[in-house]
């Protein structure tokens, strides 16, 4: 009476096997099957094919145009032309087993990783997307999942591209929306959702991979009972904090940790009505996937008065601190600061600034967060501040090197003034506007993860960017000029470069088929693939 559940439960079983856990803990060269490459958030591949003494014989090997916008599509059939859509990828793609998945916007493609010719095209049908769009997409077995603008996880079948379901995760009328990529942890699809305009609670939470329903819901703003309720002056400030879930989460599979990193904290740069830390806004949170239970939690900014989210990635290095082995996690603040973490514990074990000029703070306590300056909060008169909003770094993801033990971050150092504009005593969504006071400069930067000195810098034309380093060496980013640039990973010097028809948009990643490595990057709406020349 048994053996029709025996049967279905060993066909899921062998099903499943077609992106083994094991292929997303130790990915083989053929693979990215996650939003990083892998869980550390390391974005660093052992790929060495592609290095410093050929790289200079990196030549195109394919385009796809995703057809966001009409136009002829240079992918070949099937990906149909979008005209309402925003024409630039922001996502990183995904490559198993030979196919390339895509998600921008609304839309999610299939494309051949070896000929860049389409394979399959969905589009979602609800509202239209704005800005940033979708960052990527996860897959478990056979199925892919992402979310939409408008706050609904989509399940596709991973070979047709059909639509096996998609769930609500949050009420878009209520100001919600979403842009993380999911990431499956065993059987458990994590998801995000942010919202600024209006002061509403965010979370993330985790999914039945099968069926879609909730499995553990995790707000970000502390509730009554919660640690860290008491940094809230009372349950309604809490209740509408905001916090948003904006970017990936690292895992660490020994420790059974998924690192969360929050959003700012509403209402936006008025901190009048929330006095407090405002606890766990701004900051990465610990958390037991299989139980969604908060561990630890470190915040990096305590109550938040000029829109630094801490949505960068949280990098997972295994490495040594005077001279013993440690498990660390370091994250380049959006406010301007390094910081590198004990993981077991998220114990502080540095913070120093990776760029001049910062004027936001007076010094750092004993935990290792910095104490806020007051003065340099929004005022009717304006206050001067270093960095604007957009931060000294923002959501484009960094990248380490194991091989030279660097932490490589696109940067800015700028100013702005901060006006208060809202001076009810219980202001609403965004309190305060902010007029750029200019930009000293942007720049590449190199740092050392033990000591967090910058160990040397490239002036570029932008500021954030996404980047990605190999063991041949390199480090593939951008300029802002229109050009894709590998890196000496050792020096910063300019190894070879490639124009595109728009700047680099979304984190190259790189795999190897049939003995060929590639390098795939995203540039506006059209999808790039470099390898060496054949001989």
């Amino acid at each position: 009476m048994k053996l029709p559940a025996i049967l279905p439960l060993l066909a899921a079983t062998a099903w499943a096997q077609l992106l083994p856990t094991a292929d997303i803990l130790k990915p083989k060269p053929d693979s990215w099957p996650t939003f990083h490459g892998d869980y550390t958030g390391q974005r660093f591949s052992p790929l060495k094919q592609v290095n410093t003494t050929n790289v200079d014989s990196l030549s195109l090997a394919w385009i796809y145009r995703a057809g966001m916008a009409t136009g002829p599509n240079f992918g070949g059939p099937g990906a149909d032309p979008n005209p309402n859509a925003t024409a630039n990828i922001a996502g990183t793609p995904l490559m198993v087993k030979g196919v390339l998945y895509l998600t921008a916007n609304n839309n999610v493609w299939a494309i051949d990783a070896r000929t860049g010719l389409n394979l399959w095209h969905y589009t979602w049908k609800g509202l239209p997307s704005v800005a940033l769009g979708n960052r990527g997409a996860a897959i478990y077995g056979d199925w892919l999942y992402f979310e939409t603008y408008d706050n609904h996880l989509v399940s596709l079948d991973l070979k047709t591209g059909k639509e096996r379901w998609n769930k609500e995760i949050a009420d878009v009328k209520m100001d919600y929306f979403s842009s993380m990529a999911p990431v499956v942890v065993g059987n458990h699809v994590i998801v995000g959702v942010g919202g600024d305009l209006l002061d509403i609670p965010c979370y993330v939470e985790a999914r039945d991979p099968e069926t879609g329903e909730v499995q553990w819901h995790f707000w970000t703003t502390a509730q009554k009972g919660d640690p860290g309720f008491n940094t809230w002056p009372n349950q309604e400030a809490a209740s509408h904090g905001g916090g948003g879930v904006w970017y990936p989460p690292t895992y660490d599979p020994d420790l059974n940790l998924l690192y969360v990193v929050t959003g700012n904290v509403n209402p936006v740069m008025a901190g009048v009505s929330r006095t407090g830390d405002n606890l766990y806004t701004c900051s990465v949170v610990a958390i037991n996937p299989d139980t969604g239970k908060m561990v630890w939690y470190f915040q990096y900014s305590p109550h938040d008065t000029h829109d630094w989210d801490a949505a960068q990635t949280p990098v997972l290095i295994n490495g040594n601190i005077n001279g013993q082995p440690r498990k660390l996690l370091a994250q380049a603040y959006r406010g301007g600061l390094f910081y590198l973490l004990d993981r077991t514990n998220g114990k502080n074990i540095l913070t120093k600034p990776y760029v001049e000029n910062l004027n936001w703070y007076t010094g750092i306590n004993a935990a290792g967060q910095p104490i806020r300056d007051p003065n340099k909060d929004a005022t009717v008169p304006g206050s001067l501040v270093s960095p604007s909003s957009n931060g000294a770094t923002g959501w484009p993801n960094p990248t380490f090197s194991p091989d030279t033990g660097l932490f490589y971050v696109g940067t800015s150092q700028n100013f702005t003034i901060f006006y208060l504009t809202d001076t009810d005593p219980h202001p609403e969504g965004y309190g305060a506007s902010e007029r750029g006071g200019g930009t000293v400069t942007n720049e590449l930067r190199a740092i050392d993860y033990k000591t967090g000195n910058v160990v040397w810098k490239r002036k570029t034309g932008v500021g954030s960017q996404s980047l990605m380093s190999t063991a041949g060496g390199l480090v593939f980013g951008r300029d802002g000029y229109g050009n894709f640039i590998a890196y000496d990973a050792k020096t910063g010097e300019p190894r070879w470069h490639s124009g595109l028809l728009a700047n680099p948009s979304n984190g190259p990643i790189t795999y190897m088929l049939d003995d060929r490595q590639y390098i795939v990057v995203g540039a506006g709406e059209n999808l790039y693939a470099f390898a060496l020349q054949s001989k």
